[in-house]
């Protein structure tokens, strides 16, 4: 072989292996077939990505071993201004202080993160104030949102893995909200390089503020252009871009969820699209009546360019498994964020899910039999008002 060909193939070698490289995804890669053969159902997973997220997705120690409430003085009457956990015992509301002490506070400062040593009942401090919040919230979660989180639940650690702030939140993007209603420099949120928003496809990158904030309709197939009463083609980016912002979340295809050979029909679809149904309704509410709610307790640090606190998503919980914690309850070592809530009324149903595919009591899922609507009235009371800084659920989706 001559000198030139030599060069050549080397470079042709040497220029592979520095694409496969920059890809990330180097082979041998591992596949499950999830359905029957020619569905194309099967998920790809990389071995070496699965171990570097295990780490990250374990269980903590607990502080010290909880003994079984057995009555006792309550905290309520123990502790001046305790506004949730009043039920809890002396010693379940400490151990549950000290749990959440690890899995939120920064090492330097302890119990001082939320309370003033001095008066350990003061709301001076945001913190606490935020917590009280975020503690009701996981206690609401836990009892009402169980057609998502099953009997797994969920805990303050769920989300924040030690971090003071957890490491997957978003804010709504200036870009979007400045630019409304101009043409000239108006992204509209659509494609934009290096998003990881939506795993760094050229789609719209702020699925969220629409389908995560807002109630915007989530439709692929549509009959009409635009306008109409459905969802527009328009929409159609969007939601993909929603969709790969999901599996990037949990590390699945698209078939985790839906079957390849008939992607929006219900009745073929795997049980685990009804569970992402509820998990994409229990972020709005998590997102509106939650954290939004408490925004004014938070200073400025906390918030996004555009003042709005930051708000959760899929990656939140979830950061790269299919189920946050590979699916380990810590139900058993701290039952005390499964107590006493007030009913969540904002728990309703919206158009485009079948009836028969909304779980049993158990958390299973009946096979799909037809696709029904609900009454328009629940519709409506499903769908939160714009805020008023950033434009309306629908006026959010990129105009493609």
């Amino acid at each position: 072989m001559s000198n030139a060909r030599v060069k050549t193939a080397i470079g042709i070698a040497a220029g592979t292996a520095a694409l496969l490289s920059a890809c990330g995804e180097a082979p041998p890669m591992k596949g499950a077939q999830l359905g029957f053969r020619g569905t194309g159902l099967q998920q790809v997973s990389n071995p070496r990505l699965e171990a570097a997220l295990r780490p990250d997705n374990l269980i903590p120690a607990t502080p010290y071993a909880l003994d079984p409430d057995t009555g006792g003085e309550r905290a309520s009457h123990a502790y001046q201004n305790v506004q949730v956990l009043g039920d809890l015992s002396t010693d379940s509301f400490n151990h549950l202080m000290a749990s959440i002490t690890q899995w939120v506070a920064p090492p330097a400062q302890g119990c001082n993160y939320c309370h003033n040593p001095e008066n350990m009942a003061s709301d001076a401090i945001y913190t606490k104030v935020v917590a009280r919040k975020m503690l009701q919230m996981t206690r609401n979660i836990n009892a009402n949102w169980t057609s998502h989180v099953q009997q797994v639940g969920v805990t303050c650690y769920t989300c924040h893995r030690g971090n003071a702030v957890p490491k997957y939140v978003w804010n709504e993007d200036p870009d979007v909200v400045r630019n409304a209603g101009q043409l000239r420099g108006n992204s509209r949120g659509i494609a934009r390089a290096g998003q990881a928003s939506v795993k760094f496809a050229s789609l719209p990158y702020d699925p969220f503020t629409p389908y995560l904030l807002g109630s915007y309709p989530i439709r692929v197939q549509s009959k009409v252009p635009d306008g109409g009463p459905e969802v527009p083609i328009k929409a159609t980016e969007a939601t993909y871009g929603l969709m790969m912002h999901m599996a990037g979340s949990l590390g699945v295809n698209c078939d985790y969820c839906h079957n390849s050979r008939a992607w929006s029909d219900w009745s073929q679809s795997r049980p685990q699209r009804v569970t992402a149904w509820y998990g994409i309704r229990m972020v709005r509410n998590i997102n509106n009546v939650y954290i939004n709610k408490v925004a004014y307790a938070m200073p400025a640090n906390r918030k996004g360019p555009l003042g709005d606190p930051y708000k959760v998503n899929c990656n939140t919980c979830h950061q790269g498994v299919n189920k946050p914690l590979y699916g380990v309850s810590m139900r058993k070592e701290h039952p005390q964020l499964w107590g006493p809530v007030t009913a969540d009324t904002s728990h309703q149903m919206a158009p485009g899910v079948p009836a028969a595919a909304v779980p049993t009591p158990t958390g299973a899922a009946p096979k799909v039999a037809a696709v029904t609507a609900p009454a328009k009235a629940a519709t409506a009371a499903a769908t939160p008002q714009a805020n008023g800084k950033t434009a309306s659920a629908q006026g959010a989706v990129p105009a493609g």
